[in-house]
């Protein structure tokens, strides 16, 4: 099952960005986020950087 948009952006509350992968995944993590929502987070380029959950989504969506 793919994550919902709206429950990742919920989960992602209070990221200070630009935020990495594993910033992302521990904010998740500590919001108590589903697995769906840890694993679309987890198939995000460890080495990328992120200025906004819009950039996020994009990269999630393709």
């Amino acid at each position: 099952m793919l994550a919902n948009p709206i429950d990742i952006q919920r989960h992602l509350k209070g990221v200070d960005y630009p935020a990495d992968r594993d910033e992302l995944l521990e904010t998740a993590r500590s919001e108590d986020a589903p697995l769906e929502v840890l694993e679309a987070l987890e198939s995000l380029p460890e080495d990328e950087e992120f200025d906004g959950p819009d950039q996020v989504m994009e990269t999630i969506e393709h």
